[in-house]
């Protein structure tokens, strides 16, 4: 693959903007995160009447919040962009996207967020980062239940010259030791993506899938459109999230039976259950683009292998 452009790292102090580009954003908890994200030593700054828009299911009509959007891409102002919070609509926002003159920078969120994540990496080759939200985890705290991950989150943002690793914080369905490019998201948006001018590329990544709320017949239907589509072909490996609200009737298989069935006979690692994304754990951030190794050795280890900033 192309080599990645990484974003300048955070440093203490530096000012952090929040952007709502998917679907409103409650006011208590946006304070919540940017009262953590000043614990951590930043500046988080947002413009009320944008954060804090509501159109239907919208964070605001699509003009107002891709203006947003396109703002905080080209300030100079701010050194990292955090989204308020998920949902939907940041889909509506990529046709008229065009960054060309914008040097890239930090950008953290999940969820919806994965479709602005693919299509930053597909398009321009940004590095970006699977992380938590002003509105959603960072607002419940570090290392808290619904929170997020102080370690990884700091590592991510911060680390420009070292290494480093974790524990995925979850169990192996098939073993084995492997590198890749460390891609992937919200296994919705990653579905729906195909056919786009943005569809990801998965040949030699390990391969990040999650999402909430989806029954196993449904999680089904996504792992097998992404296998005939040729997806699946020459990735390394899979981590799974945690797949929460999932559960199917009394008697069905779930979807760790449904992943293990459909992803095991492809003869890659893969580990289920890791606490990224959608998850009612600490939630790990992982920055998508760079060259990680990932190895069920002794546990469920995922080591980045190059920083993620410059």
């Amino acid at each position: 693959m192309p080599q990645p452009l990484k974003p300048p790292a955070l440093r203490p102090g530096d000012s952090v903007r929040i952007i709502s580009i998917s679907s409103p954003v409650d006011e208590e908890r946006l304070r919540k995160g940017c009262d953590e994200l000043t614990r951590l030593g930043y500046m988080p700054k947002y413009k009320r009447d944008d954060a804090l828009a509501r159109s239907g299911f919208f964070a605001g009509s699509t003009p107002v919040r891709g203006a947003a959007l396109n703002e905080a891409l080209l300030e100079d102002e701010s050194r990292a962009i955090f989204c308020s919070r998920g949902g939907y609509g940041s889909n509506y926002l990529l046709e008229d996207l065009d960054i060309a003159q914008s040097s890239p920078r930090i950008l953290a969120g999940y969820s919806d967020i994965t479709s602005l994540q693919l299509f930053l990496w597909r398009k321009f080759r940004w590095v970006t980062f699977y992380a938590p939200m002003a509105g959603s985890g960072l607002d419940k705290g570090a290392d808290a239940p619904e929170g997020y991950d102080r370690e990884s989150l700091l590592h991510a943002l911060t680390d420009t010259k070292q290494t480093w690793g974790l524990d995925l914080r979850g169990e192996v369905l098939s073993h084995g030791v492997v590198e890749g490019t460390l891609l992937g998201g919200c296994l919705t948006l990653i579905e729906t993506s195909l056919g786009t001018p943005w569809e990801l590329e998965t040949n030699g990544a390990i391969l990040i899938l999650e999402d909430r709320g989806m029954k196993p017949w449904q999680v089904d239907r996504a792992l097998m459109h992404l296998k005939q589509a040729g997806k699946f072909r020459g990735v390394a490996g899979f981590i799974m999230g945690d797949f929460p609200e999932c559960a199917g009737p009394a008697g069905s298989e779930t979807v760790k039976d449904v992943a293990r069935r459909i992803l095991a006979p492809l003869g890659t690692p893969i580990i289920w259950g890791a606490a990224v994304g959608h998850t009612q754990r600490p939630m790990l951030t992982l920055p998508l683009g760079v060259w990680a190794r990932l190895s069920t050795d002794g546990g469920t280890r995922l080591d980045i292998l190059e920083p993620a900033c410059s």
